[in-house]
């Protein structure tokens, strides 16, 4: 009777001996998983982080209105360049995307004149948006290099 009794313990401990066991091989040792920083993916913010910066910098000579980084949106106030003082703009650029991709970036922007004491809605070329957009995804890409490096 003895012996029946001992073997349910024996069978225990040998159970949690094998499920602490197994439970701690799980843990993988030592080696930790070595992140990849500089993935395409960047998105602690909400959005693409290099496309992020590389959006701020790129419009940071205008006075901003919004910076959502959650929604990935930034709206610049009306900026008039001192040489010109008869124009002035207003940009609102957009992050669709948590990717790094040229079709995860929207810029917008809208142009005024100045005429008399008002201003008057002028149009703005297609070229200047694309030109900000090429600016913007071409820092966000030298962010994402330098990260690379180091």
């Amino acid at each position: 009777m003895t012996r029946l009794s001992a073997s349910p313990r024996i069978i225990a401990r040998a159970a949690l001996l094998l499920g602490t066991t197994a439970a701690l091989a799980a843990c993988g040792g030592r080696e930790r998983p070595v992140a990849d920083l500089a993935a395409a993916q960047v998105n602690t913010i909400g959005v693409n982080s290099y496309l992020w910066r590389a959006a701020l910098e790129t419009v940071s000579f205008a006075p901003l209105l919004q910076a959502d980084s959650a929604g990935g949106v930034i709206v610049t106030d009306w900026y008039a360049n001192p040489s010109n003082p008869g124009e002035r703009v207003k940009m609102t650029v957009t992050i669709l995307d948590t990717d790094l991709r040229a079709d995860a970036l929207r810029v917008a922007a809208s142009r005024q004149v100045a005429q008399g004491n008002s201003w008057v809605d002028a149009p703005v070329q297609a070229a200047t948006v694309q030109k900000l957009e090429d600016i913007i995804l071409t820092k966000a890409r030298e962010f994402r290099r330098q990260t690379i490096a180091g």
